[in-house]
C-alpha cells in the first residue's frame, strides 16, 4: 500500500499525519513500515538525526544508472519496524521518468508505504501523490486552503482536517466543497505539539493523534 500525504498550503501539519500514519502501520503490520520524506522535515518529528548524506532527493536526481535497489541504502531505522528515506541534501530537479519510476518501486514494497509529499503542485510530487493508493489531503479549514485545493492538479481520495478554534468552516462546509470525505479530523493540541516539539513521535505517540488518524488510511 502507498499513502501519500500532501498539502497545499504550508503549515497544514502534513509532516505530523504521515510521521503518524508510518508509526501506526509499523505497529500493525507484520511486515513493517516505510516513511519517505519529500519534505525534508519527517526525521525531526521523529526523533532522528538530520541526514548529511544523499536522500531520496538526490535519487530522483540521478540517472537511471542508480536503479531502485539504492533506494534501501539511504533507509534510516527509526525503531519499531518504521524505517525512513530522508529527503536528503538539496538535488536539482527530478531526472525524466524518475518519479514514476519511484512511484512503481514504493508501491510495490511490501511495506506499507508513506510518504510526505509536501506541497502540491511540485516536480517531485504531484505524479507520485497520483499513483497512490491512498492520497490524503492534509487541510485547514480556510477560504485560502481550499480555494488552493479546488485548483490542485490532484483529486484526494480523502482529506484530514486539522481543525482549531475560531474556524468559521466545518467538516461539512470542506466535504461540500471539495467533493470528497473527511476521513480523520486532528484537533490542534498542545499534546500533539510538545511531541512533535520533542521529537517523540515515534516513541510516544499521543493517544488523540493515534485515535484520530487509526482509519484515515
Amino acid at each position: 500500500m502507498l499513502i501519500a500525504c500532501w498539502s497545499v498550503k504550508g503549515g497544514s501539519g502534513t509532516t505530523v499525519v504521515a510521521a503518524s500514519l508510518a508509526v501506526l502501520f509499523a505497529r500493525s503490520s507484520a511486515n513493517g513500515a516505510l516513511l519517505v520524506d519529500l519534505a525534508g522535515d519527517a526525521p525531526a518529528a521523529l526523533g532522528l538525526s538530520e541526514s548529511t548524506g544523499p536522500g531520496v532527493l538526490a535519487w530522483l536526481a540521478a540517472g537511471s544508472d542508480v536503479g531502485p535497489s539504492a533506494l534501501a541504502r539511504l533507509e534510516h531505522d527509526a525503531g519499531g519496524g518504521l524505517a525512513v528515506v530522508p529527503s536528503g541534501e538539496r538535488a536539482g530537479p527530478p531526472s525524466p521518468g524518475r518519479v514514476d519510476e519511484l512511484a512503481v518501486a514504493l508501491a510495490t514494497d511490501p511495506r506499507a508505504v508513506v510518504v510526505d509529499a509536501g506541497r502540491v503542485p511540485s516536480a517531485r510530487a504531484d505524479a507520485l501523490v497520483g499513483a497512490a493508493t491512498v492520497s490524503l489531503l492534509v487541510l485547514r479549514p480556510c477560504y485560502l486552503a481550499l480555494r488552493r485545493a479546488v485548483a490542485a492538479p490532484i483529486r484526494p481520495s480523502g482529506v484530514v482536517l486539522v481543525t482549531e478554534p475560531g474556524r468559521a468552516l466545518s467538516r461539512r462546509d470542506v466535504e461540500d466543497v471539495l467533493g470528497v470525505e473527511v476521513k480523520a479530523e486532528i484537533a490542534l493540541d498542545p499534546v500533539v505539539a510538545r511531541a512533535v516539539d520533542a521529537g517523540l513521535l515515534a516513541a510516544r505517540l499521543p493517544r488523540p493523534l493515534e485515535r484520530s488518524l487509526r482509519h484515515a488510511a
